[in-house]
């Protein structure tokens, strides 16, 4: 995590940790199988830092809002970690079960049976991991600012170039997408999607 915190994802390899533990890389594998469960217990060594609400029917929902902006802003904290979260597919170590325990145990807080809390558990970890991946890319320079920019300028002025009534939508939509509306955006999201799982529990 030290190597992470200092350098990134990237140069936090076996042989990279074996030297900060003044050991060979060969020793590692007494502890890890290779870079990719290292990863993953990064990964999980960073969901431990999210405490888990304990369920309000009351207030479910803006407690599942908060657990998801509180997932992201572990993810994002990290460098790397949110491109770890975005490739493992189902990860299961201790922290990570009991992040999704808790989220399906809000949600049949909220009046979801289980296959309806599972399928919206699994949306809003989709969605939590793919923010958090973009949102990282940005924060640690992943993303070059400067080449988005200039492909965004260029996008532009193609758009600029069809007929006004082609795309009269498309052409006003730019002064919605930038840093200072990101939090707005994903609240936008979580609220819609919690309004609807309201209908769904509602009919239950």
């Amino acid at each position: 995590m030290e190597v992470l915190a200092k350098e990134g994802i990237d140069a936090v390899t076996m042989r990279r940790v074996a030297q900060e533990l003044e050991t060979g890389p060969a020793s590692l594998y007494a502890h890890v199988s290779n870079k990719d469960e290292l990863a993953e217990l990064m990964l999980d060594a960073v969901l431990a830092e999210v405490e888990p609400p304990e369920p309000d029917p009351a207030r479910w929902d803006e407690q599942v809002k908060d657990l998801v902006r509180a997932q992201i802003g572990a993810l994002v904290a990290h460098p790397g970690i949110a491109r770890v979260a975005w490739h493992i597919a189902v990860p299961v170590t201790p922290s990570s079960l009991h992040q999704g325990e808790a989220m399906l145990a809000l949600l049949r807080a909220g009046g979801l049976n289980l296959k309806q809390a599972t399928y919206a558990s699994d949306a809003l970890s989709l969605y939590a991991k793919a923010y958090a991946y973009e949102a990282s890319g940005w924060t640690w320079g992943e993303i070059d600012a400067a080449e988005v920019s200039e492909r965004g300028e260029q996008m532009l002025a193609y758009m600029r170039s069809l007929p006004p009534e082609s795309f009269p939508n498309l052409l006003r939509i730019g002064e919605f997408f930038s840093a200072e509306t990101a939090a707005e955006r994903l609240d936008f999201a979580l609220d819609v999607y919690l309004a609807g799982l309201k209908v769904v529990a509602a009919k239950n």
